[in-house]
């Protein structure tokens, strides 16, 4: 598999998302196993999309499919990939707007913003869908820590944070990005529907949302639904079923081992994969003593 020459646009996410993979894209990466028998890509859980733009950088495959349950992910990757330019109309405006506002004034805008992005999640219409997803960028380049949480109504909740001259409008990257998304699918739902993508040609990455690590934990939700232990196994059952297509899978998940070496829950329901643990950076958290380094783990059939 050719590497793209050097004049080829990079592509790096254009969301902060927590949990996303950017810093471990140096172990991730030595998983990449494309060649001309392996020239397809998955992810199903696509997120900030780093390893996405990290392969889609270096690889020119035949095939890419991304997924998520976030339907308001999913519309801004849509709007990016295929209406660029009006995109780019609201996010040049919002970034001319707030960044001449004082603090005040900046924390009166987010919030008439916040409050604009639930009203259209939750009367979503197809004519709005551009004006939703910019705010959605501006909300994630000046939220705290760049955290997309929703309560258990489904709405955005995240107060601002305290950034001097925050970058709203990456023009440069949201037109790369746009460019390279063009040739990926990209689907809104459940992991489960990328089942007809994947063969025996497919690499796939499952990057779900982590197993708590301890019972105080308290992890952000993307959606309104939550992804716990039955999932987690519904989740290795539908990888042993890919697997047994011949699909090269790569799974990463929190170590419950990090607070009970005695919970072997992965080992358990991955009985029959790779289990590498690796060391990662706990970036997004309300507490800064929570932050720091951690185990995480990288299970494949490989």
């Amino acid at each position: 598999m050719n590497f793209f020459s050097e004049e080829k646009c990079i592509a790096k996410p254009f969301l902060k998302w927590a949990g996303g993979k950017t810093q471990l894209l140096n172990e991730i990466e030595k998983y990449y196993i494309f060649d001309n028998n392996i020239n397809k890509f998955a992810e199903p859980f696509v997120g900030g999309g780093a390893v996405l733009f990290d392969v889609l950088n270096k690889y020119d495959l035949e095939e890419v499919y991304i997924s998520d349950i976030n339907l308001d992910l999913i519309d801004t990757y849509l709007v990016v990939k295929n209406r660029v330019d009006e995109l780019l109309e609201y996010l040049i405006k919002f970034q001319s707007e707030y960044i001449n506002l004082n603090k005040e004034e900046r924390n009166v805008y987010y919030i008439q913003k916040r409050e604009r992005f639930n009203y259209l999640k939750v009367n979503r219409n197809e004519n709005d869908v551009i004006e939703k997803a910019a705010i959605m960028i501006f909300l994630n380049k000046t939220c705290f820590n760049g955290l997309f949480r929703v309560n258990k109504k489904g709405l955005f909740n995240v107060p601002i944070g305290d950034y001097k001259n925050p970058l709203i409008c990456d023009e440069k990257n949201i037109i790369n990005v746009s460019k390279v998304l063009k040739k990926v699918k990209i689907i809104y739902g459940d992991y489960k529907n990328s089942v007809d993508f994947i063969d025996d040609k497919t690499f796939v990455y499952f990057d779900p949302p982590y197993r708590p690590i301890s019972k105080t934990s308290n992890f952000i939700s993307y959606t309104e639904v939550d992804f716990n232990d039955d999932r987690q196994i519904e989740l290795s059952n539908y990888v042993n079923f890919i697997n047994k297509k011949g699909a090269k899978i790569l799974i990463s998940n929190s170590d419950p081992k990090n607070y009970d070496e005695n919970d072997n829950f992965f080992e358990n329901i991955y009985s029959n994969y790779k289990i590498k643990r690796i060391e990662a950076n706990r970036m997004i958290n309300s507490r800064a003593n929570s932050r720091g380094k951690i185990k995480e783990i990288l299970i494949s059939n490989f």
